[in-house]
């Protein structure tokens, strides 16, 4: 069931949110049904719990998702509701397979949220990595200009003279 869940989750405005007729499908009612309650009770659905999408959202997901097809949603613009408006529907739908389907619900956006911190913490110790690794490359480029330095400097010096009993000249 967790799979199925996580297959209804969509990241829209920067919020991961599931579409009303998945959480009609889910709950076992229609999405028409789904929507009259939401309807009826809207205080409870301010616009960070519940929005409704666009023209473009909705083409955009739907053209992403082989599952969204012309015609077999509604002709209306569907609702998608935030892990806090999928908590408010069970209150608002009060069956018990809606209570039940809303904490299932719940604890996969729970683990998806630790899933990203724990994705957080890695891209940080891979950011702290890069940046050693930077520095060590620094710190080797100016090894090697020392060292085309030297090798300059040493090419553009006189050869000195021996020392010894012998001159240069007889060697």
């Amino acid at each position: 069931m967790d799979d199925l869940i996580i297959s209804k989750i969509y990241l829209i405005r920067g919020l991961k949110v599931m579409l009303d007729g998945d959480l009609a499908e889910l709950y076992g009612t229609e999405t028409k049904k789904l929507k009259q309650q939401v309807k009826r009770n809207l205080n409870r659905f301010p616009s960070h719990y519940m929005f409704e999408l666009t023209q473009e959202e909705y083409d955009s997901l739907r053209s992403q998702n082989v599952t969204l097809k012309r015609g077999e949603h509604s002709k209306y613009l569907p609702y998608v509701f935030t892990e806090h408006g999928v908590l408010m529907l069970s209150n608002v739908l009060k069956s018990a397979i809606a209570i039940d389907v809303s904490i299932r619900i719940i604890d996969v956006f729970v683990k998806l949220r630790e899933t990203l911190a724990d994705q957080s913490e890695l891209w940080l110790q891979i950011e702290r990595i890069k940046g050693k690794l930077n520095n060590q490359d620094k710190n080797m480029e100016i090894v090697f200009r020392y060292l085309d330095e030297l090798i300059e400097q040493r090419e553009t010096l006189k050869p000195r003279k021996r020392m010894g009993y012998k001159p240069d000249d007889e060697l």
